[in-house]
């Protein structure tokens, strides 16, 4: 008799240090989100930023604009008029009307970042649930593991799903053609409705021979939830998906749908022209009767007094201007080219993981046991009484996949240690 003396797997953890020790700063290294997440370190306060981040270019035109005006309006108080003052007591109300305007402005603007942001995230868990399922439901309990064919038609829809965040940043971005486009077009002008950024990662990802149909009005996004929909119907007629299960897939691709239809709707639509015309007049007519109010009481210093009220309110605005769309290249705005890059780099694991389990799948079902240290034949074979008719006969074997990310420690027996 053999005798299994071996302790349970455990999970092989990382010797390298996850601690840097910088020239000035100690920070920890983030794996996972390793795009997305800050890598470095603010060694001043934001206080002190004026350009990284900032919107102080946008507002500066504005800002000196008005500083010549109220410098006018003191020359004119000071030298040619007895008084050009007008009294203090407007600049309440109008302050109150200016306010709700910029507040209304900022909150709507940044709604529209947070609701980009939480698309992106319910596209990202659509993804990994679908292609969780695919790798671990892809097999048939009674034929075994997928043959080739098979095997190239998971990994060609694992492909595709890596491939749609890139599609769908490329689409938000207006990028036509990114995915077709060459290497002596790439950071050109593509045409007057957008610019190929072409990645060969990207591009490599897609299907042998897709041809896209982006110039005829089909969005490259939608094209590819095509080929996902048609691998579920193909995974429920081999009879690796059950009905429930092939509907609960074709659930999750449609929240997919449902989150980029969200994403578009931001692109798609601008802040009323109207609300943007009325603001930008009312924060200019405030800066202007401003300087009239303030020059009896501070004259010169009146000009830095009103730049600063110009230099707030104008800053408050060009902050809802970015935010309102997120999905561009602006500093501020979603860091799309990360959240895609992560997303491909956590699905490239699972995907060179489930080439290595495949192997093993097939080597289980050949009873070429521990197959790239995943385990034992992966059989049930236990007899089972199905009616009476059929008392004592067995039921077929059937096939039970081993884990994924299991890496076992080599069976010791008796006869090993003997």
């Amino acid at each position: 008799m053999r005798l299994n003396f071996s302790a349970p797997g455990t999970p092989t953890l990382s010797r390298q240090s996850t601690f840097t020790q910088g020239r000035h700063h100690q920070r920890r290294l983030t794996h996972p989100h390793l795009l997305s997440s800050r890598r470095k370190p603010r060694r001043w306060p934001l206080v002190f930023r004026f350009v990284k981040g900032a919107i102080h270019a946008q507002i500066l035109m504005s800002v000196l604009l008005h500083a010549l005006f109220t410098a006018f309006v003191v020359y004119l108080d000071n030298h040619v008029f007895e008084t050009v003052v007008l009294p203090p007591s407007i600049i309440p109300s109008l302050s109150i009307v200016v306010g709700l305007m910029l507040v209304f402005r900022n909150q709507t603007s940044y709604n529209r970042f947070w609701d980009g942001r939480n698309a992106m995230s319910t596209m990202n868990t659509c993804l990994r649930n679908l292609t969780r399922t695919i790798v671990t439901n892809s097999y048939s309990s009674t034929r075994g593991p997928p043959n080739l064919m098979e095997r190239e038609d998971i990994e060609r829809t694992l492909r595709v799903l890596i491939a749609i965040p890139f599609a769908v940043k490329n689409h938000l971005r207006a990028e036509w053609g990114a995915a077709w486009a060459t290497d002596s077009t790439h950071g050109g002008p593509f045409d007057e409705r957008g610019t190929a950024a072409y990645n060969p990662d990207y591009a490599g990802l897609l299907p042998a021979g897709l041809e896209g149909h982006e110039y005829e009005g089909l969005g490259l996004p939608y094209q590819l939830t095509y080929f996902v929909d048609g691998f579920i119907k193909r995974g429920e007629d081999r009879g690796w998906f059950n009905a429930p299960g092939a509907s609960q897939m074709q659930a999750q691709l449609n929240t997919f749908l449902d989150a980029y239809g969200r994403m578009e709707t931001i692109k798609l639509t601008p802040m009323p022209v109207a609300h943007l015309i009325h603001q930008k007049q009312v924060l200019a007519l405030f800066g202007c009767v401003l300087p009239f109010a303030m020059v009896d009481q501070m004259g010169w210093w009146a000009i830095p007094i009103v730049c600063l009220v110009i230099f707030t309110l104008y800053g408050i605005e060009g902050i809802g201007s970015q935010l309102e769309d997120p999905f561009g290249y602006d500093r501020n705005d979603i860091k799309m080219d990360a959240l895609v890059g992560d997303t491909k780099i956590e699905l490239d694991v699972v995907v060179n993981e489930w080439r290595t389990y495949s192997k093993a799948m097939e080597g289980a079902w050949r009873a070429a046991d521990n197959v790239n240290g995943h385990g034992e034949r992966c059989l049930d074979g236990a007899p089972k009484a199905t009616n009476a008719a059929n008392q004592g006969q067995n039921t077929r074997e059937k096939y039970h996949p081993p884990d994924l990310f299991i890496r076992r420690r080599p069976q010791v027996t008796v006869e090993d240690v003997q």
